[in-house]
């Protein structure tokens, strides 16, 4: 039976819902419709847990279909392929507000598939996604403790919007994305013009409102056509689990406290492998037992003191910042590095500038190409953290974390016209044990400030974490890689010291209260301003320049209609001016031209040639130009690419010529002056106009009359 739904918004955008008109198959479906925007969300589980696993497998994918806004794939095979930076974005926003809401020891495969089937750019899918997937597991037999709501704010003029339409969010100072259930926030993802820390409560708490009213909705539509989930067992502590906690509970507590990450798994090794030893004699089969149960008995450890304590594993207090150290200009060649290092996490972020030739083209679900002048990227390489794996492409957190640090630059990047280079910056994790993605952030501040790019402030970032035991909270700062694992919120703040640039959070549990996130943001603040002194202690501004190994770049406006003369036919009259200087020239239609050159004097000249093309010549312009021909009655000059003019004999010199071949030969540059043009617009010239003239004329030299005859005769 197809069952139908409206959701009526009082602040944001109505959707419709159809279930059971597509994917009969599925544990769960829906088709959720907004505007024009419409997509297919579907919900599948495996039949059995999978074997040998201390993970919940979930895995949440958004399909790009480029049918969906009316285009064709570029390419040979004319079909999507791998999935872009856009959708993995998409995919693991609708990832992190639904995995903490499944039961602890559900290990079945879950795959939740969102396929966009239509667009409009007024209407995003990205909210979408985590309401649909939140539908479809809800009115499934899937265990899942739903439902989740979502939504976009944008801030435009002072005023929230809810889903901001596709002009609203290019007038914003807000890119928020929020998802919870009613009453908490579990994600958040946003990008913000130096938002105030107050402000960027006020914008989750307006998205908070919004996502009651669509989890209600949701829970209607459960209510109405939900099946009974399926039961999952409670574990149960074994006979196995209660030998380990007597034997080595108390070691794995002692364990634990220390500065360093290596030492402390080291030692939980060491007791791994004596709990094998000693037990898988009689308890064949049971690895993964004793090494869920040891990590049991530490989780347990540090809840309890960090809950009860306030003191850390590392022996921190609860707004200790670990010890930090920065560094810029370290690597010659590049043209710009940062080394930032916070506890034993450790990131190189470098700089390369290129030309607007290399801006990233982003072909996906919009109508026009995007063009993208700062691109971040971010790699976490397995001996970062001590580990061997084959190296492959970037997986679905780097992707997120170069996207995080993106967001969080790109409000103090200086405009285009005033800094009109394409900037790559690439953050290389050294060492990792927690906030390397904001150790990223800070590193690549130091980077492009060195690089000579006019940043407006720098950048910093900190991640919040957050135990929750009980009735007791306990709000931790820059959090290590142990508490991240262990605790309950990883929360990433970034900003300057005037607001919030970027921000990032995700949940464990299913929520958090506005007292905890106004306390975290505080927090994450005077935090963050510690960092900034660290950073501009190595390096206060932008240098003044940019490296000598940087390409140069200059640029000129011209006017549209005369783009076609500097190309040329067939791109003759550009090809010589990249012949004749070395640079590369890129032309826009507006008439916006930008010339890349190793060095500045090429550069220069290449302008100076350009200008030359589309500037028309008028009387009194003085050029150094080029013989190009000679003829009896004179020689023609080009004072420009594709610009003749004729030096009549009698105005080579101010004595007499018998001949324009002793003075000029083809091929000599020869500075001139325009002395007319013509009502044809022919160009005459003059040399002798910019000569010293003779106090006195011998008599067998004086100059002769123009010849106007053949001063004409120059077509």
């Amino acid at each position: 039976m197809v069952k139908n739904y409206k959701y009526s918004s009082k602040n944001g955008k109505d959707f419709e819902v159809t279930i059971g008109k597509f994917a009969e198959q599925a544990n769960g479906e829906c088709y959720i419709k907004s505007g024009d925007t419409s997509l297919l969300v579907t919900a599948v589980a495996s039949e059995k847990p999978r074997e040998g696993i201390d993970f919940f497998p979930l895995i949440c994918d958004f399909q790009e279909k480029l049918y969906a806004v009316g285009k064709i794939p570029g390419g040979f095979l004319k079909r999507e392929g791998k999935a872009s930076d856009e959708a993995t974005l998409i995919s693991r926003q609708m990832d992190r507000p639904l995995r903490p809401l499944f039961p602890e020891n559900y290990y079945n495969d879950v795959q939740i598939i969102a396929t966009v089937l239509s667009m409009d750019e007024d209407h995003l899918p990205d909210p979408l996604t985590t309401i649909g997937a939140s539908i479809a597991l809800g009115i499934s037999d899937i265990p899942f403790d739903g439902p989740v709501g979502a939504c976009m704010v944008g801030k435009v003029d002072g005023k929230l919007i809810i889903n901001p339409s596709k002009e609203e969010s290019e007038k914003s100072d807000l890119n928020l994305t929020v998802a919870g259930k009613k009453g908490a926030i579990n994600m958040v993802e946003a990008g913000a013009n130096e938002l105030a820390e107050e402000d960027m409560l006020e914008a989750m708490l307006f998205a908070l409102d919004e996502i009651g009213e669509i989890s209600d909705f949701i829970q209607g539509i459960i209510d109405d056509i939900g099946k009974e989930k399926i039961l999952v067992e409670e574990a149960i502590e074994s006979d196995l689990d209660r030998l380990i906690s007597a034997e080595f509970e108390e070691d794995i507590k002692n364990s634990i406290r220390t500065t360093d990450k290596t030492e402390r798994e080291d030692n939980i090794f060491r007791i791994e492998e004596e709990a094998k030893e000693k037990y898988l004699e009689n308890y064949p089969e049971s690895e993964d037992e004793i090494h869920r149960r040891i990590d049991a008995i530490m989780k347990k450890e540090v809840r309890r003191m960090i809950s009860i304590d306030k003191i850390r594993p590392d022996g921190r207090d609860l707004t200790e910042i670990r010890p930090l150290s920065a560094e810029a200009g370290l690597l010659p060649r590049v043209h710009g590095s940062g080394l930032f290092q916070r506890g034993q996490t450790q990131v190189l972020s470098v700089v390369t500038l290129g030309s607007p030739a290399d801006v990233q083209i982003i072909d996906g679900l919009n109508k026009e190409e995007i063009k993208k002048r700062y691109i971040h990227q971010y790699n976490f390489p397995p001996f970062s953290v001590g580990d061997i794996r084959p190296l492959r492409g970037p997986g679905r957190r780097e992707i997120g974390h170069g996207r995080l640090a993106e967001r969080a630059l790109i409000p103090v990047l200086p405009e285009e016209s005033d800094f009109p280079y394409t900037i790559r910056v690439v953050s290389e994790v050294l060492s990792s044990n927690g906030s390397s993605s904001q150790a990223s952030i800070c590193g690549s501040t130091l980077s492009l400030m060195d690089a000579g790019v006019p940043i407006k402030k720098p950048v910093a970032g900190i991640a919040m974490g957050l135990i929750k035991e009980d009735d007791s909270i306990s709000i931790l700062t820059d959090i290590q890689g142990l508490e991240d694992h262990l605790g309950d919120m990883d929360f990433k703040v970034a900003g300057t010291r005037d607001g919030i640039t970027a921000l990032q959070m995700d949940m464990k549990i299913s929520g958090i209260s506005k007292e905890v996130l106004e306390e975290s943001l505080a927090d994450a603040h005077s935090a963050r301003m510690r960092i900034l002194d660290v950073i501009e202690s190595a390096i206060d501004k932008p240098r003044d320049d940019i490296s000598k190994y940087a390409p140069r770049l200059y640029t000129i406006d011209i006017d549209p209609e005369k783009v076609r003369d500097v190309i040329g036919s067939g791109g003759k009259n550009i090809n010589r001016i990249i012949d004749a200087t070395g640079v590369k020239i890129e032309t826009e239609d507006d008439g916006h031209i930008t010339v890349s050159s190793d060095d500045g004097e090429s550069g220069k000249k290449a302008i100076e040639m350009i200008k030359a093309i589309v500037t028309d010549p008028k009387p009194g312009d003085v050029y150094t130009g080029k013989v190009v021909r000679i003829m009896n009655f004179g020689a023609f000059i080009e004072i420009a690419i594709g610009k003749e003019g004729l030096l009549h004999i009698s105005q080579i010199d101010h004595k007499r010529i018998d001949k324009v071949e002793d003075v000029l030969s083809v091929g000599d540059e020869v500075k001139v002056k325009v002395t007319e043009i013509d009502r044809q617009g022919r160009i005459n010239l003059s040399r002798k106009a910019l000569l010293k003239k003779p106090e006195a004329w011998p008599v067998d030299e004086s100059p002769y009359k123009e010849n106007r005859r053949s001063k004409r005769n120059h077509d």
